[in-house]
Parts: C-alpha cells; structure tokens; sequence
C-alpha cells in the first residue's frame, strides 16, 4: 500500500478529463457528417486509457491519494478498464445508428459520453462520501443530456425527463443516507467511517436508517425493484445507441459504488444490508422475470431482463458475511464481480444486434422484427443466440457459470434461508429462459418479414463476431476471469 502520490493514482482519469475537453474543441472544426476525425481521437484516447488501467491494475499495488479521498487497487482498476472498454464497443456499435438519425451534428454524443466515463471513474475510485457521489452526479447529468439527445423525438424526451425526475428522487435518497452516516460517524472517509462503526460507540438507529437510504440510492442505480420504475421506460424511449450505453458501462460503475460505500465502509452493519438486499434481491428477480413475459418490445423486456440481472448480483453480495464471519466475503464479492462483467459483455452483443438490424426509418424494436434472421444472417443470429443462452444460464456460456458462482457462494454459506433464496434463484432462472428462448424461437423459425440481407461494416462485424466469441470462450474457460475477481475483491478486502 502506497500513500500521498496523488498524481499517480489519477493518471488515468487526467489523461480522460483532458482528451475530453480536447476532442470536444477539436470537433468544433469537424465538418464531415459522420464526424470521422472526433471518433478516432474519442477510440485513441479509450485505448490509451484502458491499456493504463490494465497496467496499474496488473501491478497489484493500492494508492491512496488527496488526502486518502481517492484510492486506485485492482478492483478499482479492472473495472475502470472493463468499463472503458464497454464504451469502445458501443461507440462501434452505437456509430453508424446515430449518423442515421443526424445525432452527429455535434460531437455531444462523443464528448458527453467520455465526460460519463469519466463519472464512472471517480465513483469506482472514490474513498470519501463526497467523491462517490462527484462521480454519481457527473454520470447521471450526462446521462439525462445522452438520453434526449435526439431532440426531435417525442420519446426520447419523455424518457429523459422521466430518468431525470426520478433520478434526482434517487439521488436525494443517497445523499440524506450519506449525510445521517457521516453525522453518526463524524467523517466522510470511508476507512474512518468503517473503525466507528466496528467500535460499537455510534448510535445503532441512525445508521441502520442511514444505510436504508444509501441501500436505496445504489438500487436505483442498479436498477433493482422496487427501484426500477426509470429502467423500462428509459431502455425504450431512448435511442438504442443510447440504451447500450446506460446498459452497460455504469452497471460496473454502480457495483464499484456498492462495495465500496457497503464493503469498504459498513461492512460492521453487514448483519442490517444484507437483510435489505435479501428482499430487493427477492422482488427483483420476481418482478424482472415476471414483467419480461409480458413484453412484446425487444428493448422493453431485455430491460426488464436487466432488473431480473441485477437480482442475481444483489444475491452475491448478501452473502458475505455469516453470523459476524467474514470468511465467505471474497468469494461472495468476486462471484458478484463476475456476474456484473459476464452480463455487460452479453448485454453488449445483444444490443449490437438490435443496432445492426435498427437503419433510418427502422428502430427493429419489436421481437417480430426478428423474425427468420438467421435466413438472411445466420452469423448475427447466432451471436444474438448465444449471449440470449447466456443470459438464461445455459451451459457451457458465461451466464451459466456466472450464475453459478452467485449460487454456489450463497449456499457455501450452510444458511436455511440462504439456501431457500438458492432454490428461487433457479426457479426465476427457468421462468426466464422463457422469455430468451422466445426470441430465439423468432429468429429461427418465424417466416422473415423481409427479405432484406443485413450489412454491417467490417469493423462492427469483427467486434460482433469477437463479442459473442467471448462469451462462448469465457463460458468453457471461465477459470481466468474468476482468479481476476477474485484476486483483485482479495487485495480490496486487504486494503
């Protein structure tokens, strides 16, 4: 553990904050439609800083910096990385859907995603209440600007003031939470936080109520019931370039922000937040699984799919700690770790074929717009195929052993009860596969509505193919990513 080198554990955020307003001057002189030059800086300075994070992550060493407001440790690091990568994916993916649709008058759809990347950064990073929720702010206010960013239409704008009226709802939520903490604890640095609270000498009530709110802020965030009322609305009414973004990256970005303010500073108080997120973990899943049968439009039950997601994440996180033993803690967070990456890779490939398939005029919105694909691409309906399998869990995918890692951690713990979420956890699995089958039934057996031949540029056609490649290959070698997260949850714990 390495303190007061201040720069250095930032490098990487400067790097982004200063490419950032760079790119965003340089397009001022962009006149071309597609906006060629912004993209290729915007891909540079990604590249550059996700190879960064990888080396600093690689290292193993923990800097603690301002004053120990900021630390930068392998958790942090990978997850930045893995983040930054999501954005390069969808910014290949997301291109040719928002040069359609004259989303690229401006460079905004560049800038203003690297300026939510960078709020992605200072949330993972944060070691102090105020720079969690800096990063929390950065993100969600670029969000709002992405999410209506396609001024002309009446959905997209509806859906951007739906997000931000319950956003700004859940962001007060997280802030009255972090202020009862830091006014039963006198500090908002998450280590000093974590020694009052394990002392026993702080007033019980007022942080139980104080961990409530926080528990409900991060939620939201998540996108967990009964949270979730913004997460169908927003994944439908905003562009679907759009949609992969929020989909994606900030889900890392919100599981960084739940180890660090409930691991890093209240691990004490596990005995009360793992008590809620037991029921969120319940009725999310029940909810998720149970409203996504129902849908008819592709980007409203993958939605749904998404909070049905985030149940299994919530299930690894609750069982970390075992009547006051922490000895469960590093396998419970690193199998929530894998579950959060393995399902923003899948997410990434299933949106980038609803974005191949989406062309001026045509959103491919429905399910039926699926229809007999795989006559007129079988490469893209097997991509499509193979990350909806690995989203219901089906072997040898990722979405299998992710599922199991989450299962097999909450039943190592030997709990009833825990068990009893284990066999419901199933139970929802099997209830959604039905919903993925679905689709893939459609895109297999249904007549095509078209017999239009799908096209894509060589680039997002490698991407895709490699997209849903490591999902298969993570699937049958999964043993690499789960010694990453589990190295790297080691090493925060340590810390």
């Amino acid at each position: 553990m390495i303190d007061n080198f201040s720069w250095v554990a930032v490098y990487p955020e400067i790097v982004l904050l200063i490419m950032a307003c760079v790119i965003a001057l340089v397009d001022l002189w962009v006149t071309t439609p597609k906006r060629n030059l912004t993209y290729g800086l915007s891909m540079l300075t990604l590249a550059s800083v996700a190879i960064i994070q990888a080396l600093y992550a690689s290292s193993g060493t923990t800097l603690y910096s301002f004053g120990n407001m900021v630390v930068s440790d392998a958790m942090g690091n990978w997850l930045k990385c893995f983040a930054t990568l999501a954005v390069m994916v969808t910014f290949v993916y997301g291109r040719p859907y928002v040069a359609d649709r004259q989303m690229l008058k401006g460079g905004e759809w560049y800038t203003l995603t690297l300026f939510a990347l960078l709020g992605m950064f200072v949330m993972i990073s944060g070691n102090n209440f105020l720079v969690i929720y800096l990063g929390l702010e950065l993100l969600t206010l670029t969000s709002y600007a992405l999410v209506a960013l396609r001024r002309d239409n009446g959905n997209a704008t509806e859906a951007a003031m739906k997000y931000f009226v319950l956003g700004a709802l859940a962001s007060g939520f997280l802030l009255y939470g972090l202020s009862m903490l830091y006014g039963a604890t006198g500090s908002l640095d998450l280590g000093t936080v974590f020694k009052a609270v394990a002392t026993g000498h702080v007033k019980h009530q007022v942080l139980v109520l104080g961990v409530v709110f926080v528990v409900c802020g991060i939620a939201f965030k998540l996108g967990a019931a009964p949270f979730h009322m913004w997460v169908p609305d927003v994944y439908q009414g905003a562009p679907t370039a759009i949609t992969l973004l929020i989909g994606g990256a900030p889900k890392l970005a919100a599981f960084a922000m739940m180890m660090r303010l409930l691991v890093d500073g209240l691990l004490p108080l596990a005995i009360d937040w793992q008590q809620m997120l037991m029921v969120l973990a319940v009725v999310t899943l029940l909810i998720g699984n149970l409203s996504a049968i129902a849908q008819t439009n592709l980007k409203r039950m993958l939605a749904f799919s998404t909070i049905a997601q985030m149940g299994f994440v919530l299930i690894g996180m609750l069982s970390g700690v075992v009547n006051g033993n922490t000895l469960f803690a590093a396998n419970a967070y690193s199998s929530a770790m894998f579950y959060m990456i393995s399902y923003v890779l899948t997410t990434l490939g299933v949106f980038g074929v609803i974005l191949l398939l989406a062309r001026e005029g045509f959103e491919s919105e429905e399910i039926s717009d699926l229809a007999g694909l795989n006559n007129r691409s079988p490469l893209f309906a097997g991509v499509m195929a193979i990350c909806l399998f690995s989203l219901a869990g089906v072997p040898p995918l990722v979405g299998f052993f992710a599922k199991l890692s989450v299962i097999q951690a909450l039943v190592a713990t030997g709990q009833p009860a825990a068990v009893g979420l284990a066999i419901f956890a199933v139970a929802m699995s099997l209830v959604g596969a039905f919903y993925y089958l679905r689709v893939i039934k459609v895109m297999y057996f249904d007549p095509p509505l078209t017999a239009a031949t799908v096209s894509a540029s060589a680039d997002v056609r490698f991407v895709l193919a490699l997209n849903g490649g490591l999902v298969l290959l993570l699937g049958l070698l999964p043993g690499g990513l789960m010694a990453l997260c589990a190295n790297a949850v080691v090493q925060a714990l340590g810390s």
